[in-house]
């Protein structure tokens, strides 16, 4: 279209000069001719230059089209993912105390158990039962005794060296998986440490309360080669201890 252009103003430049030099009527009327010639091509350019211009708007139309869409299958996949994502640490993880639960710690131990045999090293674990925790919930309401979870929960999370789990069981029961465990007597400090952690005080919004915890180990591979023999190992010593608390107190059960 601008060539068009340029051809028009060159014809109609030439057409005056010509008409202002007496040149002959039949050199106008082809100069004239000419002209009519470049301006139809200059409306054809114009024409064919819409229609590019029409053209050009629907692909820019579709092509914002195929972005929109491209960012709502993004944004959905990536709250998909997000939701996967929380689904599976929902499925894996304790609701209230946010440990990991018994299904993801038996992982854990399992994978454990197949390092410490390749490179023959020991592991410890723990089960922890709350002694005095039904006597809490009884006296000042289960809110309070979620509470009291939620802050034993917090307690053992800062006794975890890295690699070591800690996982709340059910209830009032948790375990603590010790990687690369020295020997029993270093089993038995970090017993001694726990139970002591667990026993300091929790505020209630003014109410003082705490729990005491009984705690067995079972040590690989000493007390059990298998995920079931040490956790089994470590429940039978955990109530040992509570039964000998309880015949030293002669109290009854406690929970």
């Amino acid at each position: 279209m601008e060539q068009a252009a340029v051809d028009l103003s060159t014809v109609n430049a030439v057409l005056k000069d010509e008409v202002a030099g007496g040149v002959p009527l039949a050199k106008v009327e082809t100069a004239l001719n000419q002209s009519e010639a470049v301006e139809v091509n200059i409306q054809e350019a114009a024409a064919e230059l819409v229609a590019v211009n029409d053209m050009l708007a629907v692909e820019i139309d579709e092509r914002r089209g195929l972005e929109e869409r491209l960012s709502r299958s993004h944004a959905a996949l990536t709250q998909n993912r997000a939701a996967e994502r929380s689904a599976r640490h929902s499925a894996l993880h304790d609701a209230m105390t946010g440990l990991p639960n018994f299904t993801l710690f038996k992982d854990r131990l399992h994978t454990a158990l197949a390092q410490a045999e390749r490179h023959g090293r020991r592991l410890a674990v723990m089960f922890i039962d709350l002694d005095g925790f039904k006597a809490i919930n009884d006296a000042h309401g289960h809110d309070a005794g979620d509470r009291v979870l939620q802050r034993v929960a917090q307690r053992l999370e800062g006794m975890v060296r890295a690699g070591d789990t800690v996982s709340r069981r059910s209830g009032d029961e948790f375990l603590f998986l010790m990687l690369e465990a020295k020997d029993e007597a270093n089993v038995a400090a970090l017993s001694v440490r726990v139970a002591a952690r667990i026993a300091e005080v929790v505020d209630l919004d003014g109410t003082q309360v705490s729990v005491e915890a009984c705690i067995g180990a079972a040590v690989y591979p000493e007390d059990g080669r298998s995920a079931g023999e040490l956790l089994e190992y470590a429940d039978t010593a955990m109530y040992a201890v509570k039964q000998a608390r309880q015949q030293k107190t002669g109290a009854g059960p406690r929970a």
